[in-house]
């Protein structure tokens, strides 16, 4: 799928990448869900399924929590307090610990209301607020909220797929 450029391409982007990952994840026995086994978000390291939604809830989270500081014009750390853009190793392994005692239908749950909340976001925001001005940096709103949702769905549910395969089941 082309990168979104419009509200309309990200608002579809989002929604089929994310039916595709839910599809997959409601795959998963729920037995298999802490078995860390999946290749992780740092090099050389492995998570579980949880850990792979708890990744995809810290991010939407921050972009709930970025949207709202720029709303009334309150100053946002990039990408979070007391993390630099080379630190996102670490800042998922934060994800994961935010999250390591929920279970994991609580987590798709959480996941389910993350995705909602970002969909109300991008519908009460119009084109030119997403695409047509800078909002961090050189990037768009629109691109900020593809990279942290579209483009990490399509990515977990490939590294599913494919551990779902190591494991010997479909």
């Amino acid at each position: 799928m082309a990168i979104p450029s419009n509200k309309e391409e990200l608002i579809i982007a989002i929604e089929s990448n994310y039916k595709k990952l839910k599809a997959e994840i409601n795959s998963i026995p729920e037995d298999l869900t802490n078995v860390k086994t999946l290749e992780g978000h740092s090099k050389g390291t492995v998570m579980s399924v949880k850990n792979l939604l708890s990744y995809l809830i810290g991010w939407g989270e921050l972009v709930l929590k970025w949207n709202s500081k720029k709303e009334v014009n309150e100053i946002v750390d990039f990408p979070e307090t007391g993390f630099k853009w080379n630190e996102l190793g670490k800042l998922a392994q934060k994800f994961y610990l935010d999250y390591e005692n929920e279970d994991f239908s609580e987590l798709k749950l959480k996941l389910d209301s993350t995705v909602e909340k970002i969909l109300v976001i991008i519908n009460s925001k119009s084109n030119d607020q997403l695409y047509g001005i800078s909002w961090y940096e050189k990037y768009t709103l629109g691109r900020m909220i593809q990279l942290n949702t579209s483009s990490p769905y399509a990515n977990a549910r490939f590294r599913s797929r494919k551990w779902k395969k190591e494991q010997g089941f479909k």
